[in-house]
Order: structure tokens, then sequence, then C-alpha cells
């Protein structure tokens, strides 16, 4: 009896977080039936800026149910309407402030994304082809304190799932750096510049069963940014990046995914603009050159219908100023990781990655698909 009464308080605080089916922790109906304001905790784990956390405060226009029901009118898939403002920090003294959200309109033919935020983020920078400068592992810290803004407007093709999209970029960051006693980083004239202002094109195709956790289908697209003095930038240059993400069931618990991306700048590009190696187990910014490319993939078994676990391995190369691509080294990371089911209904998992770099190893909170 005792354990009863102690038990009811713990239940009834969890209405509307276990599953009716299954009796585990789920989020699904909160997720789906929600909307108005809502507070969410940010993580940061990103070994570049160090282990953070944060917060956000989220406004859900249209629950899903109510975009779901929206869907049957137009027959096309229609996200609800997101907004959200947040802060984080992190502990080696990376700061930021955050608005933002995405919305969708005319039945779903056309959607907005985009936000603006306030940084002061600390970072180091390791030479252009992340060569160890001047023979040391000594990297060269910096700081990039300023505004950063992007505005992106995509037109659906058709009743298809691909999007065509323009986009502006616009930064304004004073980048602390000193590089004068460091030859060795490769830079040029104009690449410590403030502001960068770019127009870009994007096309991309999406077909995955899930935005969240996909367990098949595919998406890819193709950007390309022109910064030029002629809309505010103080250098003139040009980035591009492909990329596609695909994932195949083959076997009914067993999902095989692959990624392939590329990018790339060229002309008198701001050294904390190169393209990187982005990849799990690498700190963001530790390989940049003019050219970047990865290719990874990933393993998800599900052991229960609640719980699974992943693999994943990849490589990527960085080149164009210090070597050219066959010359340049293959840089690798792998690892491991848990998953858990939180909403059902949604087909999102959550959970945690160990991965294993060239320097050093690194433990990622994942919420969902962990390639952006």
């Amino acid at each position: 009896m005792l354990m009863s009464c102690l038990c009811q308080p713990v239940h009834a605080g969890l209405e509307g977080f276990i599953d009716r089916d299954d009796g585990h922790l789920d989020v699904s109906e909160w997720l789906v039936d929600r909307k108005g304001f809502l507070a969410m905790p940010i993580v940061v784990t990103e070994p570049a800026v160090g282990y953070g956390a944060g917060v956000a405060l989220m406004f859900v226009r249209n629950s899903m149910r109510e975009s779901a029901a929206s869907d049957k009118g137009s027959g096309l898939s229609v996200p609800p309407d997101i907004w959200v403002v947040g802060a984080a920090a992190t502990e080696n003294g990376t700061r930021a402030a955050f608005g933002g959200g995405m919305m969708s309109f005319d039945e779903g033919r056309w959607k907005y994304r985009g936000g603006i935020g306030r940084a002061d983020v600390k970072l180091d920078f390791y030479g252009v082809g992340g060569n160890l400068l001047g023979g040391s592992v000594n990297s060269i810290g910096y700081a990039l304190d300023g505004w950063v803004s992007s505005q992106q407007m995509l037109r659906r093709i058709g009743d298809s799932d691909n999007w065509f999209g323009l986009r502006w970029n616009f930064l304004d960051l004073n980048s602390e750096v000193d590089l004068r006693n460091n030859p060795d980083a490769g830079l040029q004239p104009g690449q410590t510049t403030r502001r960068t202002s770019g127009l870009g094109l994007t096309l991309e195709h999406d077909s995955r069963d899930n935005i969240f956790t996909p367990s098949s289908g595919w998406t890819a697209a193709l950007d390309a940014t022109f910064y030029d003095p002629d809309w505010g930038s103080d250098t003139s240059f040009q980035s591009y990046r492909a990329h596609v993400f695909a994932y195949w069931p083959a076997a009914k618990t067993l999902v095989v995914a692959g990624r392939l991306d590329g990018r790339k700048a060229s002309g008198r590009t701001p050294f904390y603009m190169l393209p990187f190696i982005e990849m799990r187990g690498i700190p963001a910014g530790r390989y940049q050159d003019q050219n970047a490319a990865v290719a990874e993939t990933e393993l998800r078994w599900t052991l229960t219908p609640r719980w699974a676990a992943v693999a994943f391995v990849g490589g990527g190369r960085i080149w164009g100023s210090s070597e050219n691509f066959s010359g340049s080294s293959t840089v690798v990371s792998k690892g491991v990781g848990l998953r858990y089911l939180t909403a059902r209904r949604l087909g999102l998992w959550t959970g945690l990655d160990y991965a294993r770099g060239p320097e050093d190893s690194t433990v990622y909170l994942q919420v969902g698909n962990a390639w952006r």
C-alpha cells in the first residue's frame, strides 16, 4: 500500500509522457498535440568550444496534428510553423543569443527558414591545410564577436519532393586574431575581413520517410553563395556545397545510411569561412582549406522496439592551398552510439555517440539524425 501511494504522484506527474501501447516513456503525445510557448534545454557537446548549456523558448503556432490535417487539402507534407529565441554558453567562454524560425504557406508550396544571432565565439585556428603551425602542435586562438544572419526562401517545384531557393547570408564579425608572427598560417590580405554579405541559390530534394531519424529515402542539395561588395561584403569570394544523405532498410532491424559531402571556396574567403571537415570526432575548423570532402556510413540496429545501437565510420580530406587532392591525407573518425525511441509516433530517436578522431575522443548528444 505504501509503495502504491508513493508511485501514484510520479505516474501522475508523467501523464502525457507515457506511451499507452507499451507503457514506456514517450513524448509523442506532447509533441504532436502541443502548441503555444514551450521552454527547451540546450546541450552543447561540440569539442571546438567545449561543453555548454542554454535554454530556448519556442513558439509553435500550430500543432503537428493540425498541420497533418491541413496536408489533406493539397496532399503535400506541411510541417508546423515554429519560432524560437534562446541563449547558450560554453566552458571556453563562447556565448550566443539567437532568434529565428521556419514557416510554410500556400498549402506547403513555399517555406521560409531564417534566423539572426549575436555571438562571441572562441575557437582555434590550425592554419590553411590544417598544418601544424611552425612544425608544432600549437594552434592560434581567436575570437569572433558580432552579428550573424541567414535568410532563405524556398519554392516547391510542382508537387515533387524538389525545392528551389534563394538565400542571403550576412556576417558582421570582429575577428580578434594576430597572425603577424605566424607566416605558416597560409593567409592572405583580406582573409581577416569583418563584414561578409552573400546571395545564394539552392536546389534541394527530400524523399526521406522521416525528417527526424530516417529509415529510407534520401535528401540532397546543391548550394552556391556569392559574396560581393555590391551587396555589402568587404571582400569578394564564392562558396559551394553539394551533399547527399541516403538511407536503406537492409533488414527489418537494420538501417544502412551513407553520406557524401563536398564543399569549396574561391576568392578572398575569410579564414573562419573556409571549408572544413565536419564529422563526429573532429573539432569544427580543425582541418580547413579551399576544398573539403567527407564520406561517412552509419549502421543502426534495432535491438528492441525502444532501443537501438549505432556504429559509424568516415573519412575526410582537405586540399587546395597546401596539397592537391591526391597528395592530401585522409582523416578518419569512427564511433558507436546508443539510441532510445523518444517519440514513437514521430520516429524520433535520441541518444549518445562516442566518437574517436585522430587527436581525441568526444561524446555527443544526438536528437534525431546526426547529419546536417
